[in-house]
C-alpha cells in the first residue's frame, strides 16, 4: 500500500492520553513508578503493531514494560529487558549527574547493530567510548539509552535479516520501557547515523504515542534501491567487508576485529574484551549464551550474492521482499500514521541515500526538516570536488549537535513548541552555497537535453542523420577506486574521486563545449541510452562530470542500470521515484537480445552542482566498476556494445539546469 500525500505539516505534538494513556498509567501504577500524564487533544489507543512484525498490544506492552527491571538513578547502568517473547535485550542507560528522584526527564534512544558499548578494561568511566555522547545529551537536559539490536551485541535472538519485524518491535517496546522509568518524563526520541538512523526511523513503524520526534541521519531509506543494489547492480566491494565486519562483531570476535593474532590479540584483549555485557552479568554466562545464539545469523554476503530480485528469498530462513521489509520504504503508511517529526541529514555523496531522503519527503506528510550536505557518511568530512580535500566541515559537530537537541527540544522538553518546519536546505556543489525549499524539484529550473554526437561531442542539438554509433567493448578494469559514495557508507571514509581523465580513458565519452555562462544543474538527469550488445546482461554505469579548462576531470553523480533490470513498469512505487520506475522483480526480468537496440533509461542520482563558464559538461559510459561493483554478465564475458546516436536513436542526457 502506497501512503497517500498529503500537505505537508509543521506542527504535531501527539500525546499521551485517552485508553493508551490510562493503560500505561495504570501499569506504570500498579509496579510503584510514577508516569507524568500529559495533557488534552492527545491520540488515542495505539493497539495495531506493525505489520507481519511479532509483537503486542499497547496494554500489553506497557505491562511488559513495568515488568521488566527499574532503571536506578545511577549515572551509567546496563541491563537486559525482556520482550514478548522472552528475548533479552541489552540496553545501557545514562542519566545526568546528580540527577535526584522526582526529576523528570525526556529520553534519547540510540539502537544498533554495532555493539551498543565496548566492554573496556580498566577505564574509569568518564574515559570510556560512550562517555562523551552521554555527557553532551544528559547536560542537554536527556537521558540517554543506548541499545544492542536482537542478534547483535549482548542482546540474545537471531537475524534472520537486518531490521526485521521482530527486532523493529523490540525498539517499541524499550521505548514503552523507557516511558514508565522513575526519571522519565514520558517521551522519547531516537536518532542515529547509518544503522542507528534506520532504527530511529523504524521505531516510528510501531505508532507508539510516546515516541515523538526522530532524527534518522545519514540512513538507508532504501536499503536496497540505494545501497546494496542500486539500479539491481551488487555494491560487491562494500558489502562484503562490512558483512565480514558485522559477523566478527556477533560472534564477539574483537582480535579479528582488530586484524590481531596471538599476542597481539592477547594484548587487544587486555585493553577491550568485546561487547560490553550487562551488569547482572558477573561470569560472563549471558554473554557467551547470547552470543552462542549468534551463530544462527544470516550473513548477508553471502546470502546477497544468491539474492538478484527483491522477490529472491534471502538467506537461510528463505524470506522474501527483505530489500523493502528492511527498509523504511516498506512501511511508510505506518510511519505517516505516527505522525513523528523527522530531523534529516544526509550527503550528495553518499551511495544514494539522497534519492531516498527526496523521495520520503514528497511522499509522507510528517513535518520533515532535511538537510542536504557535502558530507560523506555522517558527515566526517566535507567532500565537495570544488574544494581542498582537508576542507573543515561545516557546520561543524557542535553546531550540527546544537541544531538536533533544538529539534528534540521543541518535541519532548514539557515547554516544546512542537513546531518542525517541513523545508529543505540543500548545498550547491561548487558554488558553496546553501539553499532552502519547501518545494522539491525546487523551482526555476529547465530540462535541457544534451545528444551524444560525433567525436565524442555533447550538444544540445538533436542528431538529423540516420546514421551515427559507437563501439565499446567494456573495460572491466575500469574503477571510481575504494574512496567513493559507496565505499564511505561501509566505513571507507572521506570521498575522494580525484582527477579521473586517466579512467576516462577506458569509457564511451560525451564532452560539451566550454560554457558560455555558469550553469546551475539541480536536481534528477535522466540518461537514454540505445545501444546492442553482445550479451543479453550487463551493469550500465554513466558518469556526470565536470571538466575543467586545464583538463582536470572532476565526478559530479552517477547512475547504473543492470541490463535485466530494464523494464519499465507502471504499477506506482512505495515513495517518490525521480526516473523511469521498474519493480526489480523477478517476473519483470527482461535480458538483452544480443545484437538488437534496446532502450536503457535511468536517473542518476540526484544532486546539485554549479559548472562554471569556461568548463564542460562531460557524460562517461562504463560497464563496469572493478573496485565496487559485483561484475556483469556473471558468466565472465565480455559484452561489446554498438551506442547508437542518430535521429531514430537519439541516446542523450536531460539534465535540470538554471543559468546563474
Amino acid at each position: 500500500m502506497r501512503p497517500t500525500p498529503h500537505p505537508k505539516r509543521t506542527r504535531r505534538r501527539p500525546r499521551i492520553s485517552g485508553l493508551g494513556a490510562t493503560r500505561a498509567l495504570a501499569a506504570a501504577a500498579a509496579a510503584g513508578l510514577p508516569l507524568l500524564a500529559c495533557g488534552p487533544g492527545d491520540r488515542g489507543d495505539n493497539t495495531e503493531r506493525a505489520d507481519g512484525a511479532d509483537g503486542a498490544s499497547a496494554a500489553d506492552r506497557s505491562v511488559a514494560a513495568t515488568a521488566g527491571p527499574v532503571s536506578a538513578l545511577t549515572r551509567n547502568q546496563a541491563l537486559h529487558i525482556s520482550m514478548r517473547d522472552g528475548v533479552r535485550i541489552a540496553v545501557d542507560v545514562w542519566l545526568p549527574d546528580g540527577i535526584e528522584s522526582g526529576d523528570r526527564l525526556p529520553a534519547m534512544m540510540r539502537a544498533t547493530r554495532y555493539w551498543r558499548a565496548r566492554d573496556e578494561v580498566g577505564v574509569p568511566l568518564e574515559e570510556t567510548s560512550n562517555f562523551a555522547e552521554a555527557e553532551r545529551w544528559n547536560r542537554a537536559g536527556y537521558a540517554l539509552v543506548l541499545v544492542d539490536g536482537r542478534g547483535s551485541g549482548a542482546s540474545f535472538g537471531i537475524r534472520r535479516f537486518e531490521l526485521a519485524e521482530d527486532e523493529v518491535t523490540d525498539y517499541g517496546e524499550v521505548a514503552d520501557w523507557i516511558a514508565v522509568q522513575p526519571w522519565s518524563n514520558g517521551r522519547v526520541g531516537a536518532y542515529g547515523v547509518s544503522y542507528a538512523g534506520n532504527t530511529a526511523e523504524m521505531l516510528a513503524v510501531n505508532r507508539n504515542p510516546v515516541v515523538r520526534a526522530v532524527a534518522p541521519l545519514f540512513n538507508d531509506f532504501d536499503n536496497f534501491g540505494h545501497l546494496i543494489f542500486p539500479g539491481g547492480v551488487l555494491t560487491v566491494g562494500f558489502l562484503e567487508s562490512w558483512s565480514n565486519r558485522t559477523r566478527m562483531q556477533d560472534l564477539n570476535d574483537i582480535c579479528g576485529l582488530s586484524d590481531a593474532a596471538d599476542a597481539a590479540c592477547d594484548e587487544v584483549r587486555s585493553r577491550v574484551t568485546g561487547v560490553k555485557p550487562v551488569d547482572a552479568d558477573a561470569d560472563g554466562s549471558l554473554l557467551a549464551a547470547a552470543v552462542a545464539a549468534h551463530q544462527a545469523n544470516t550473513v548477508p554476503f553471502g546470502a546477497a550474492l544468491e539474492y538478484e530480485f527483491r522477490d529472491d528469498p534471502f538467506g537461510p530462513y528463505g524470506e522474501t521482499n527483505v530489500g523493502h521489509r528492511r527498509s523504511p520504504s516498506g512501511h511508510l503508511p505506518q510511519i505517516q500514521e505516527s505522525g513523528v517529526a523527522m530531523f534529516i541529514r544526509v550527503g550528495w555523496q553518499d551511495a544514494a541515500t539522497v534519492n531516498g531522503a527526496l523521495g520520503r519527503y514528497n511522499t509522507i506528510s510528517n513535518p520533515q526538516q532535511l538537510f542536504i550536505g557535502p558530507w560523506d557518511h555522517g558527515a566526517r568530512n566535507d567532500t565537495d570536488p570544488f574544494k581542498a580535500e582537508d576542507t573543515p566541515v561545516q557546520p561543524n559537530a557542535d553546531d550540527r549537535f546544537e541544531e538536533l537537541v533544538a529539534f528534540f527540544d521543541a518535541h519532548l522538553k514539557e515547554d516544546g513548541s512542537g513546531e518542525t518546519p517541513t523545508e529543505i536546505h540543500y548545498y550547491t556543489l561548487g558554488a558553496d552555497r546553501w539553499m532552502r525549499t519547501e518545494a522539491w524539484p525546487p523551482a526555476g529550473f529547465n530540462d535541457v537535453t544534451w545528444y551524444f554526437r560525433e567525436d565524442g561531442a555533447l550538444s544540445t542539438e538533436a542528431p538529423a542523420a540516420e546514421g551515427g554509433e559507437d563501439g565499446y567493448a567494456v573495460d572491466f578494469s575500469a574503477t571510481t577506486g575504494t574512496r567513493n559514495r559507496w565505499y564511505t557508507n561501509g566505513g571507507g571514509g572521506d570521498v575522494v574521486y580525484g582527477d579521473r581523465r586517466e579512467e576516462d580513458g577506458k569509457l564511451l565519452t560525451y564532452t560539451s563545449p566550454p560554457l558560455a555562462v555558469d550553469t546551475e544543474v539541480t536536481g534528477h538527469p535522466v540518461v537514454t541510452l540505445h545501444l546492442a550488445s553482445t550479451e543479453p546482461d550487463g551493469a550500465f554505469l554513466v558518469y556526470l562530470e565536470d571538466v575543467a579548462p586545464d583538463g582536470t576531470v572532476r565526478y559530479i553523480t552517477e547512475g547504473q542500470l543492470r541490463g535485466v533490470m530494464r523494464a519499465v513498469t507502471d504499477d506506482p512505487p512505495l515513495y517518490r521515484k525521480y526516473g523511469p520506475h521498474r519493480s526489480e522483480s523477478r517476473a519483470d526480468a527482461l535480458p538483452l537480445v544480443p545484437g538488437e537496440v534496446a532502450e536503457i533509461s535511468f536517473d542518476l542520482w540526484a544532486t546539485s552542482v554549479l559548472f562554471r563558464a569556461g568548463h564542460r559538461i562531460r557524460v562517461a559510459v562504463a560497464g563496469a566498476d572493478a573496485d565496487t561493483f559485483l561484475r556483469y554478465p556473471r558468466n565472465g564475458n565480455v559484452p561489446e556494445w554498438t551506442v547508437r546516436r542518430n535521429a531514430t536513436y537519439p541516446s542523450r542526457i536531460v539534465l535540470p539546469t538554471r543559468g546563474v
